[in-house]
This record gives C-alpha cells, structure tokens and sequence, in this order.
C-alpha cells in the first residue's frame, strides 16, 4: 500500500530506544517539531542500561522530569566483587578508577543519579515526548532516505499495515543502533578496539538471593574452575547472569548455570535470554550533511560501572537538540551544527579509552590501553571539557577531563553546580542554565551589554545581575566559582555548558559580547 502524501517535520528521529526517545523529549520540550519512527513495538524485554548518572539527571532536570525518575541515595554507588559464588566464599573488592575513593555524590551536582532498568525508563520517556507534542511512531521501520537540498527525505513502511509513506525533514537523527544502517549508508567508518566477543545472558527473579545485597556490592565476577561468568542485580528484583561464551543453553542449562553462580539451589523464575557484541568501535564521524549520529550508531561501547554507553548518548542528544533548535529558528547559522560532531566525537573517543584501559575491560582487549591515565568518575561525567567554534577560550594544552571543582568556569566545561538564591528561591546555578543563553555578573555594564546584545542580534540571552536578583553563598561566592573579577561576566549557552567569560571590565563590553555571541552561532 502506497501513501504518496509526504508528513513534514523538522526533525526526524530513527531509533526509538533511551537515546532516540531522549532527543525526541529534548527537542519537543523546546518546541521543535519532531517525528520518531521505530521498527519494533516497545522496549526490549532484556533491560540493558542500568545505571544512570549525575549528568542525565540533570539533563532530565532541565526539561521537568527528574521527579519522575526514583534518584539513587548519595552514598550509594554501583560496587563489584571478585566471588567464589553469591553464597559462597567471597573475594576482593574491584574498584572503577584504581587508586581513587568515589566520594558521596550530590555534592557537585544537584542529582545523584538514578538506578532503574532500560526498560522502566522509556516509558517515562515516550510519555513525556508525547506529552510534549513528539510525534512517536512505533513499529515502523525505515526503508531509505535521501538527502536533498534543503532537507532529508525517508521512506518508511508500518509494520502492522505494510503501508509505505514519505517523511520530509530538514534534519535526520540516526539513532538506529550499533550496526546503524544510515551510519553504513553514509560511509562513515570506526575506530577502536573493534568487535572482541558475544556475551550471552540470562534474566532471572530470586527473591531468596536478595539477602545477600545487604553488603552494599551488586556486581559479582564468578571465577570458579571451568566456569567464569558475571552477576548483577537490577532495583526492581531480576537479576541477570552473563556468560564469557557465545553457547545457546537449554532451559536445564541455564538453571544449572545459575544454580552454579548463586552457590546454592535457590528458587528461581527464569525470564528471557539475551545476546549481545562485546566491542569498542568510535565514529570518525558524528555528522555529514544534515544527517546525525547519536547513541551506539556513534559509540559502540560495552556496559560499564560509569555508565559509558547508554549515558554518553542522552548527552549526544542533549548536546544537539539545543543547536538545532536554534538553527531551525533562524538565531544561530547552520555552522553551528558543525560543532556536534567537533565536541562529541572526541568525548566518545576519551570514553573508549578510559573503557578499555580499566581492569574491567582492559585484559578482553589484550591490554592494548595498560598505560592509558585514568580520570575518576566526577571527572569523566560532570569535568569533561568540550573544544569547538561554539566555545571561546584562549587556554591550551587543558585535559580533556578533570574534577569540576578544578574548572571553576572554564569555557568549554559544565556550569559548576552552587546552591543559589533566585528571586526569593533556593535553585541550583544549574536550573539557571536549561532553556536559553544566560550572561551572569555583578557589574551592570555586562548587564546592559548582555540586554542589548540580546536585542540587536534578536538571541536568547537572558542577562542576570549577580547580587540583585541571584545571589551566591559567601563560601561560595560568583567571582570564586567562575575565576571572574566583581567586574567579570560569564556567558553559559543553553546546554548549561561555559561559552566564554571575562575576567574583568572590557573598555566596550557590547562589542565584546556582540562579537563573541556571533561566534559561537556561527555568524559571520
């Protein structure tokens, strides 16, 4: 069956997992007309994605759905252990970031994450996009696409009706997987310690197990002679063993197996298998044309205790949709898009490398990353710094990641996060940050700047007097928190991410922002 009537949106999304259903929250919430096309019904029954970070909660934060999603309690983090069996003999602790203490979280962030399986979230998710005007489109599947002049064209096709139709977009996100079919359309290659094995697994329930999370670890690596295998648990009761092989086990075999991994005949409720590529491959890539890459489609990375793969994507999508955004309204040029792939990709790479090169992966890629330096956990979720034309910054040779505290406002890292007052409220510096450009200072010749910058280029920047309307703690005081004088000024961009910043007074500081806000939207 034939639709020859095209559905036009400005953004088409394929893919409708966290990655996918998050770019289509963060764009409808700005306003942004977008359609999502997925070839499958709903979520997977195998969850993937457990953990998820500071980071993503802020993002979620930032669009009014954190309160929807149970947070983890601070002192509360994702531990493993080397065991014998879950009831048996029980061995070392294995630490993420050898040779560093993960602190309480919630210090340097207004979120501390959240614990709940993939397949929990995204209901959460479809229904705020859909709330928020998405168009979600379940059990299509796209056929092919096209680029054009001023646009992207695809033919898709339901699943339940055949029928095969148009959909016109000015831009095309690809969040359609690992083996992205777009990705291969485009020619894009990858890089990284490629495919390494496939890792079967089981879901199962048994509560009679759940006493012995009582010590805090939820992870268990089982080394037992002639059999190696990996155990952790999700919040809501399943819990899933992986196995270091690709054998397809009968249902006596996977109980046997699990028996073998529990150390004791628990009663147990089998759920469903799973299987998947344990690999690291990186996109050369992000972008070409007006065609996207977001989620595994750019990064292909295994699950990790930092929350490597399914984290690093929401961010993929936060980072874009706020450009596009403003390109589709005519604010910034469409060279600002070009600034996604220049500010993501190398982060993917960083988180490739930090992947392998830690005990959990290191020795299945052959030690290939022994000597790679590692950055603690803060500092790879909430201090990785970005580098492109959308950030203005004359400092060199900086690492691409440190803890926040030691960016102190430095353009290209997150806004650090202080407990502020904000017309009579108590907010995060972060919910300052979540929708337009926001210039801070306590001088009023920066405010005024930033009013009629705001006016003559006709951009979202709201300027905001530093001691009047928003005032800082004194232990924490804005020119300590940003590196600036009382005369400096800090322009943060949409995505809460420092753009540029002044230290102190500028002999015309209009012509200073006016130049440094054209910059960053990529006008000439």
């Amino acid at each position: 069956m034939q639709n020859n009537t095209p559905n036009n949106t400005q953004v088409l999304i394929v893919g409708g997992s966290l990655v996918g259903l998050s770019a289509a929250l963060f764009l409808s919430s700005r306003g942004v007309s977008t359609i999502l096309v997925e070839k499958h019904r709903g979520s997977s029954p195998h969850p993937r994605a457990i953990g998820f970070t500071e980071l993503t909660l802020e993002h979620y934060r930032a669009v009014g759905i954190a309160d929807l999603i149970p947070q983890a309690r601070p002192d509360i983090r994702l531990r493993r252990a080397k065991v014998e069996s879950l009831t048996g003999r029980w061995g070392e602790e294995t630490p993420w970031t050898p040779g560093q203490a993960e602190p309480d979280k919630g210090q340097v962030s207004p979120c501390t994450g959240a614990a709940i399986a993939q397949d929990r979230l995204e209901p959460i998710l479809r229904e705020q996009a859909l709330h928020r005007g998405a168009d979600l489109r379940l059990g299509v599947e796209m056929l092919s696409f096209a680029e054009t002049k001023d646009g992207v064209t695809a033919q898709v096709r339901s699943r339940d009706t055949f029928e095969i139709y148009d959909i016109r977009a000015d831009y095309l996100i690809a969040a359609d997987g690992a083996d992205s079919p777009i990705r291969e359309h485009l020619g894009i290659g990858r890089d990284g310690v490629g495919f390494l094995r496939t890792i079967r697994s089981v879901l199962f329930r048994c509560e009679a197990a759940e006493p012995y999370l009582e010590r805090g670890i939820q992870q268990f690596e089982i080394e037992q002679p002639g059999f190696q295998a990996f155990l952790t648990h999700y919040p809501d009761g399943r819990w899933v063993l992986m196995f270091s092989d690709d054998e397809e086990r009968s249902e006596d075999q996977l109980r046997s197996a699990i028996r073998r991994a529990l150390g004791q005949d628990l009663p147990v409720e089998l759920i469903t298998t799973g299987r998947w590529e344990m690999a690291g491959r990186i996109a050369r890539s992000y972008s070409r044309g007006r065609v996207f890459l977001a989620g595994d489609a750019a990064h292909q990375l295994p699950p990790t205790r930092g929350g490597f793969g399914a984290n690093t994507g929401i961010d993929d999508a936060y980072n874009l949709a706020w450009k596009l955004d403003l390109v589709l309204r005519g604010v910034a040029s469409p060279a600002l898009l070009d600034t996604y792939s220049a500010e993501r990709q190398p982060i993917g790479w960083l988180r490739h490398q930090q992947t392998f090169a830690r005990p959990d992966y290191r020795r299945w890629a052959g030690d290939q990353l022994a000597g790679e330096p590692l950055f603690g956990a803060e500092a790879m979720e909430l201090g990785q710094r970005v580098s492109s034309t959308a950030v203005i910054s004359n400092d060199e040779d900086l690492p691409p990641a440190a803890h926040p505290d030691i960016w102190a406002g430095q353009p290209g890292a997150r806004a650090p996060h202080v407990w502020i007052s904000f017309d009579g409220r108590t907010l995060s510096t972060l919910d300052l940050f979540s929708q337009d450009f926001v210039l801070l200072s306590p001088d009023v010749r920066w405010i005024n700047a930033g009013l009629a910058v705001a006016r003559d280029l006709d951009v979202p920047l709201r300027s905001i007097a530093v001691g009047q309307r928003v005032c800082f703690p004194e232990d924490r005081s804005f020119e300590a928190t940003f590196t600036v004088s009382s005369q400096g000024a800090c322009l943060i961009r949409p995505d809460g991410v420092v753009a540029w910043r002044a230290f102190g007074s500028d002999a015309d500081p209009t012509l200073s922002l006016c130049r440094s806000m054209s910059q960053i939207l990529g006008r000439k």
